[in-house]
C-alpha cells in the first residue's frame, strides 16, 4: 500500500477520525437523550437500543461489519481502509462519549442542532474519502452505479430506516427526525459540494469578441466560444461559454452589461468542476480521490 506513504492519505484519515468522533458524540449528546431517530445504521442501533437497550456501540459496529461485507467489492481500497478506521472510532467513541448530553426545551432546537452537527460530521468523513460505515456504503454505491447524489441516496435511505422507528419514538419524535435528516443531508451537500460554488454563463452578443477579451483581461478565466444559429431568423451566432467563481459573477455582469446591455445571458449553477483551473487528480499514489 504506497498510498500509505502519501501526506494526504494520514490528513484523510485524520479527517475520518474527527469526523467520526463527531458523529459518535451528536448521537450519545443529542440524538439520544431528545429520543429522536437516525437513519441508515445508526438508526437501526437506536432502534435496537430503544427496543431492547443493548449497548450501541457493539450493535453498530456488527452493523457496520455486515454492510461493509456487502459493499466490499463495490469500493475502492482507501475507502475500505478508511471505512474499517471509522468503524472502529465509531464504537470506541459511542462508548466513551455517554457522558455528555444535550437536551433543550424546544425539540426543534435540537433535532436541527443534531442535523447540523451529523451533516457536519459525515461531510468531514466524506471529504477524508471514507464513510461512517452503515448504509453511507450503499450511498456510495448508489451513486457509483446509478449516478444518485451521496446527500440524496442517504436520505432516502434513512427515511426507509425512520418509517419504523415511528412505532418506537412515536410519531412527533419520528417527524423531529425527519427534520434532522433533511439539515443534515443540506449540511452534507454544502460541505461536500458548495465550499467553492461555480458559476456557468452563456453569453449570446454581437460585441461576442469585445466581452471576451474584457473577461479574460478583467477575471482571467478561460471562455469557449461556440456556433450556433437562430431558429426564427437562421442568423450564424458566437456563443461565449465560461465557468466562474461565485464571487466573480457581479464583475462579469458589469462587464456584459457596459459593452452590451442587450446581451442575451443565462447562468446557472454547477455543482462541480473538474479540470485545470478549478480542480484535479492527481494518481492514486500522490493523492486521495476526493468523493
Amino acid at each position: 500500500m504506497r498510498f500509505l506513504k502519501s501526506k494526504d492519505t494520514w490528513i484523510s484519515i485524520l479527517m475520518v477520525i474527527i469526523g467520526t468522533f463527531l458523529y459518535a458524540l451528536t448521537v450519545n449528546a443529542v440524538v439520544i437523550p431528545n429520543t429522536l431517530g437516525e437513519g441508515g445504521a445508526t438508526g437501526m442501533t437506536l432502534m435496537i437500543f430503544y427496543w431492547l437497550g443493548w449497548n450501541p456501540a457493539i450493535v453498530s459496529f456488527v452493523l457496520n461489519a455486515i454492510l461493509l461485507v456487502i459493499g466490499w467489492r463495490h469500493l475502492e481500497k482507501r475507502q475500505i481502509m478508511y471505512t474499517i478506521v471509522s468503524m472502529f472510532v465509531m464504537s470506541v467513541a459511542l462508548e466513551y462519549t455517554t457522558g455528555f448530553s444535550f437536551v433543550s426545551d424546544n425539540t426543534v432546537v435540537a433535532a436541527v442542532a443534531g442535523g447540523v452537527l451529523s451533516g457536519l460530521a459525515i461531510g468531514i468523513v466524506s471529504l477524508g474519502g471514507g464513510t461512517t460505515g452503515g448504509t453511507e456504503i450503499i450511498a456510495w454505491i448508489m451513486k457509483k452505479y446509478l449516478g444518485i447524489g451521496v446527500s440524496a441516496g442517504l436520505l432516502l435511505i434513512d427515511f426507509l430506516v425512520v418509517a419504523p422507528l415511528t412505532v418506537q419514538i412515536g410519531l412527533e419524535k419520528a417527524i423531529l427526525t425527519l427534520i434532522m435528516l433533511y439539515v443534515m443531508s443540506k449540511v452534507l451537500n454544502f460541505i461536500i459540494e458548495g465550499f467553492n460554488p461555480k458559476k456557468s454563463i452563456t453569453i449570446i452578443s454581437k460585441q461576442h469578441e469585445a466581452i471576451a477579451a474584457a473577461i479574460q483581461e478583467k477575471v482571467d478565466r478561460g471562455i469557449t466560444i461556440l456556433d450556433g444559429k437562430g431558429y426564427y431568423s437562421r442568423e450564424a451566432h458566437q456563443i461565449l461559454y465560461i465557468v466562474i467563481n461565485r464571487h466573480q459573477l457581479i464583475n462579469v455582469q458589469n462587464i456584459i452589461y457596459e459593452l452590451d446591455p442587450k446581451a442575451f445571458v443565462i447562468i446557472t449553477d454547477v455543482q462541480q468542476v473538474i479540470g485545470e483551473g478549478f480542480t484535479f487528480y492527481l494518481s492514486d499514489e500522490d493523492v486521495v480521490q476526493r468523493p
